[in-house]
């Protein structure tokens, strides 16, 4: 197997808090197996050959912790700490500025520091395809029957699932098109990175992922994702 360029920034967006999560404190410190969600995360990234750097907007409230905590795992894996924004676009324009400067980077993936099971194999295809597209991101297919809810609940029409997927992440960029991107960014809401590039102009390939690429968002997440967590361990060494 030819090697591959060591040429992907990734930015873990950690700056978010723990409301959803039902705690005060960001739902990234929550454990997994024992582990903090961000540096089950991280270690996943980390390990992948293609990742030259790995930078996560942090917020001033958790920087004592990240600096003082976990300063060892940090070092460890080589996580720049960056100043995260208010909104997440603010988190990932601070990763992108940290790293503008590196001639060796030429693809930025962005991903969920609250999904820590992505798989090798589908960073492998994702970065692929941004290679050759300059724009690409993991989803997968709906398969449940959907409706929309129409007069506030009291009816409903089915919608054609044929062409719909759910959006995970990374999603993978070139440099210069998601610095192109967040150049036109004026603070119009985006769901993610993907609907900015695509106001550009840009289009967005589509990488099948693995069902189990989880965000957790809810302490119930948690069980699922450390069943789906022994699971890929299993596998791995069967």
């Amino acid at each position: 197997m030819s090697s591959s360029p060591k040429n992907v920034a990734v930015i873990l967006p950690a700056a978010g808090s723990g409301r959803r999560f039902g705690q005060d404190e960001n739902k990234l410190f929550a454990l997994l197996a024992g582990r903090p969600i961000w540096l089950v995360a991280a270690e996943r990234l980390r390990a992948h050959r293609r990742v030259a750097r790995i930078v996560m907007p942090i917020s001033d409230q958790d920087r004592p912790r990240f600096e003082g905590e976990f300063a060892s795992q940090v070092d460890a894996l080589g996580i720049e700490l960056a100043c995260g924004g208010a909104e997440r676009t603010d988190s990932v324009r601070a990763g992108v500025d940290r790293v503008a400067g590196d001639a060796a980077v030429q693809l930025i993936a962005i991903h969920d520091a609250a999904r820590p099971l992505v798989r090798s194999a589908d960073l492998d295809a994702v970065f692929a395809k941004a290679d050759h597209t300059g724009a690409a991101i993991l989803a997968t297919p709906v398969t449940a029957t959907v409706k929309q809810s129409l007069d506030a609940g009291a009816s409903c029409r089915t919608i054609d699932r044929s062409t719909l997927w759910l959006a995970q992440t990374p999603q993978v960029f070139a440099l210069d098109v998601l610095q192109r991107a967040y150049a036109k960014h004026r603070g119009r809401p985006a769901t993610d990175d993907a609907e900015l590039v695509g106001r550009i102009g840009v289009h967005v390939a589509l990488v099948p992922g693995s069902p189990d690429n989880l965000k957790i968002t809810h302490p119930n997440d948690l069980i699922v994702a450390e069943a789906i967590l022994k699971t890929q361990h299993e596998s791995n060494h069967a």
